[in-house]
């Protein structure tokens, strides 16, 4: 559905984008993260012509972003970090308004307000100046010019921003929502955020792409060491001491401590299976195990793993 290849932007000797690429699928919710600076709002920003490239190159759903943008962008609703809103409009004058920049038919128009309202829940706010309303509200009329058009690829910067808690959830549904007709492109802040809307990761730091996964396989960038938490009956010192014995286990950190049951964080080398070791030594030891799990590193860790630098590549 897009493709960036080689995408270069710079600011006199500075270059903000340097050399990105990476592909949206269709029907994909790709969620972009970086650090601030990253390059992050210029990249985006070109994805949807509102700036050029010094080089490389975008092509949505086929169409150069340059060579050919009036199809291009036929094709993006965009939610730019702060939204292109007119506060002496109504919010459904303002609605009007980006229908007729989008040629969107007159016979249809009322229909698709309508739909758009009620899908950001600001239907009882149609009526009011856009100017006297929370910046929550303000974000969400931001969407909902977005959605206008049913353009097939929404490009969302930062879309809860401004947003309590309540309303959070509900932009987040609606993401899900709109991710089974469209393919969407989510920046946030937020990582645990991107972590339940989002299909698949790019994360760019410096201008570059640091990392390109699945959510679900990012845990493979933090190479070198696995953890494991293991919880029991028995006495934790002998406990502890017992398990840094075994061969592939480097550390050993006690977690929760009473009476019942203990808790222990066990580092092991990625390339060694110790569970079986751990089970015989619990065995000798007459120590019952009450759980043994994986503890796959957090967005959070992975993210600051891969742009302190510690991690390579995609």
């Amino acid at each position: 559905m897009i493709e960036i290849n080689n995408l270069v932007k710079r600011y006199g000797n500075t270059r903000a984008v340097n050399g990105i690429s990476f592909t949206v699928n269709d029907g994909e919710v790709l969620g972009f993260l970086g650090p601030n600076g990253a390059g992050k709002s210029t990249t985006m920003n070109i994805i949807t012509g509102y700036l050029s490239s010094t080089s490389g190159s975008v092509l949505v759903d086929g169409h150069d972003i340059l060579e050919d943008p009036v199809a291009a962008k036929k094709n993006i609703g965009y939610l730019p970090e702060l939204p292109p809103l007119y506060f002496d409009m109504t919010v459904r004058e303002y609605l009007n308004f980006v229908c007729d920049l989008k040629k969107v038919p007159s016979s249809e128009r009322k229909a698709q307000i309508n739909k758009i309202l009620s899908m950001v829940h600001i239907t009882d706010y149609a009526d009011r100046l856009i100017g006297n309303l929370s910046k929550g509200y303000k974000q969400r009329v931001g969407m909902a010019q977005a959605m206008v058009g049913d353009p097939k690829i929404l490009i969302l910067d930062e879309p809860t921003v401004g947003l309590d808690p309540t309303q959070i959830q509900e932009i987040r549904k609606l993401i899900r929502a709109l991710a089974q007709n469209h393919t969407i492109i989510f920046s946030s802040h937020i990582l645990s955020e991107v972590q339940e809307v989002c299909d698949r990761v790019v994360i760019i730091n410096n201008g570059k792409v640091a990392a390109v996964q699945p959510i679900s396989d990012l845990s493979k960038k933090l190479s070198g060491y696995t953890r494991l938490l293991l919880s029991f009956s028995g006495p934790i010192k002998d406990v502890s001491n017992a398990l840094r014995s075994i061969p592939g286990i480097t550390s050993v950190t006690e977690r929760v401590s009473n009476v019942d049951i203990h808790e222990v964080e066990i580092s092991i080398d990625s390339s060694t299976d110790v569970r079986s070791s751990i089970f015989y030594t619990m065995v000798r030891g007459n120590w019952p195990i009450l759980e043994l799990r994986s503890l796959d590193p957090t967005l959070e860790e992975l993210f600051l793993s891969i742009t302190s630098g510690k991690q390579g590549g995609k």
